[in-house]
């Protein structure tokens, strides 16, 4: 999809070296918590990962599986997250007046946007994107939630901090919503 908006530098990459030298990062994810972080810690690029979102202050942006691993915890399993952003991703917990919601949410959502951020900027009128996923996100500070979105009850579908950012949705299967949403990653920050 970046390449698509027009970023035919964008690179996909494990390697180390390649992370050091990144100007944005992207991590996504789509699957079980603790594998992911597993994956994750056992990789060759986890201390870089760590220095340059931590120290160097460079940009992220989690996807779906990806930002729930920026958060604290997961109900999923029993991994530690890297806990960037103070938060625990946890089960959707749909009540029996809600039975005709299936679990996985799966498909598209509105989202409401909750504060001013260069990753929302000009979005086309009543943005919406692609979701699939049993697990999202609870801030513990509200300052965090960027957007909110709503299955049986409403729930952060996207966080920014700092240089840290995540959403629940995938931008890159949300059409004109997330190449302008991918867009702005690339141009703003």
């Amino acid at each position: 999809m970046l390449k698509k908006v027009g970023y035919q530098d964008a690179l996909i990459s494990n390697d180390k070296g390649a992370i050091a030298e990144a100007d944005k990062l992207i991590l996504p994810g789509v699957g079980h918590f603790d594998y992911g972080m597993n994956q994750l810690r056992q990789s060759p690029f986890f201390d870089i990962l760590n220095q340059r979102v931590l120290e160097d202050k460079i940009p992220i942006l989690g996807i779906c599986l990806g930002a729930q691993l920026l958060t604290l915890g997961s109900e999923e399993g029993s991994e530690r997250g890297l806990g960037w952003i103070n938060a625990q991703t946890v089960k959707f917990k749909i009540d029996q007046a809600q039975q005709s919601l299936k679990i996985p949410h799966m498909g598209w959502g509105e989202i409401a946007i909750q504060k001013e951020s260069k990753l929302l900027l000009n979005m086309p009128p009543e943005p919406r994107f692609y979701f699939v996923h049993t697990y999202h996100l609870v801030c513990a500070d509200q300052q965090d939630e960027l957007a909110s979105s709503s299955y049986g009850y409403e729930f952060t579908a996207a966080i920014e901090r700092g240089n840290i950012l995540g959403v629940q949705f995938h931008p890159e299967k949300s059409h004109k919503y997330g190449m302008a949403l991918l867009r702005n990653f690339v141009e703003n920050y």
